[in-house]
């Protein structure tokens, strides 16, 4: 099996969330970044297995700057056999799908893998444009995926419950919660993936699609009211005066 995993770099959950240039760039001051959990626990960790199961290669592919090499050598040493970083900045999901399309029509993979989602962004959005610029079929938001040669079995959550698909030869699929189990490095991993090939090219030409006008962080939370039991007036009263719904 020939399997391609896109993975991208997403500041710590735990980050300060803060702006600068005018509320127009997140300011990275002070944050730690890592790799994406959706792309690293569901994504990679799948696509891994499978080449356990089955033989085959496992190719990392980032779109991103130098600084990035941090989280591919990461999941160099969880279990990827190779790896390519796209050097240019990932402005925009476009320009991270296209890159990373042209990349892959040169190539011969069987599925290409994503994490359903960036936690920074949360905008779903590349996996879809990679499959429309390749032609493929695409399965979001992927729970379980089993393959048997040719023909693949994908699971995915609805609303009220399951939807199994099969798909035949190639296509795109995005991981969440439930394809695989988190994987930690260990230091034979960890040592072996300094050793592992991480190939840099070039971006292709091409204008950004999207720019962005102005950060807004959503107004602070307020404080919890505790009402006495026995005062249901003031219960009434601040369920209709100052409770939201949301």
């Amino acid at each position: 099996m020939n399997l391609l995993v896109c993975i991208s770099k997403t500041p710590d959950t735990t980050a300060k969330i803060s702006f600068k240039a005018d509320d127009t760039e997140y300011n990275s001051d002070g944050v730690t970044f890592i790799l994406n959990p959706y792309d690293e626990w569901y994504a990679l960790v799948r696509a891994i297995e499978l080449t356990e199961q089955n033989g085959g290669n496992v190719t990392v592919i980032n779109v991103g700057p130098a600084t990035n090499d941090i989280i591919i050598r990461k999941a160099l040493a969880i279990g990827a056999n190779d790896a390519v970083r796209i050097d240019t900045d990932a402005s925009d999901a476009f320009t991270v799908a296209s890159n990373i399309a042209n990349y892959a029509k040169t190539k011969n993979f069987d599925i290409i893998f994503l994490g359903k989602e960036t936690i920074d962004y949360n905008g779903s959005e590349v996996g879809a444009m990679i499959a429309e610029l390749m032609d493929l079929p695409y399965v979001s938001y992927a729970s379980k995926l089993d393959v048997q040669s040719a023909l693949s079995t994908v699971t995915r959550e609805i609303e009220g419950g399951e939807e199994v698909c099969q798909v035949e030869g190639s296509f795109v699929l995005s991981a969440a919660k439930g394809m695989a189990e988190q994987r930690i490095p260990n230091m034979k991993g960890i040592m072996m993936a300094k050793n592992k090939p991480l190939e840099v090219i070039a971006p292709m030409s091409g204008d950004v699609r999207v720019s962005t006008q102005k950060f807004v962080l959503p107004p602070a939370k307020s404080g919890v009211k505790l009402i006495d039991a026995e005062n249901m007036d003031e219960l009434v009263r601040l369920l209709h005066e100052e409770a939201k719904v949301i």
